[in-house]
């Protein structure tokens, strides 16, 4: 046995860092890195495998998740139909009550019946529905002091020679 020290061996210093945290002062050696990664055959075939799952499954995930949209799509139209089909049966009930069909047959249609009377009031807005009356129409037919025929023409031909638009208002 010796006394002096021996150099460590290579798989000693695996698991130890340097104290820069990097070799060579923060530079990585790349060629290094690379040479110390070692293919074999099962590597690359399972490499080529893995690759080869991706290609398969991404356009397979894309069509799940298409049809899963798709689905609830339809799962939406299939509870809206579901609420019309519950309107539609009330509405059916409704009109299988004889005071309703009554009540209809009064408001839509103005059914009486015999020996009563029904008023009608016509002009029953509000205020603020009430159309504004325009100005009074008069009861004589005037007529125009141009020719209407050379303003049209008048008209046409200066809008096919003007330059640029103008706003009218």
């Amino acid at each position: 046995m010796t006394t002096g020290s021996a150099p460590p061996s290579p798989s000693s210093t695996r698991g130890r860092r340097r104290p820069g945290g990097r070799s060579g002062g923060g530079r990585v050696d790349v060629r290094g890195w690379l040479g110390g990664i070692r293919l074999s055959g099962f590597m690359v075939i399972m490499l080529g495998l893995v690759v080869l799952a991706a290609f398969v499954l991404v356009p397979t995930v894309g069509t799940y998740l298409d049809q899963r949209q798709q689905i609830a799509a339809l799962e939406r139209s299939v509870e809206l139909t579901r609420e019309q089909i519950d309107e539609l049966e009330s509405e059916r009930e409704r009109w299988s009550d004889p005071a309703y069909i009554t009540t209809e047959a009064r408001e839509r249609l103005y059914y009486v019946r015999p020996g009563e009377v029904v008023y009608l009031i016509d002009n029953d807005l509000p205020p603020e529905d009430v159309p504004r009356e325009q100005g009074a129409v008069s009861d004589e037919v005037e007529r125009t002091r141009t020719d209407w025929m050379s303003q049209l023409l008048r008209s046409v031909t200066e809008a096919g020679l003007a330059t640029s638009v103008t706003d009218p208002g």
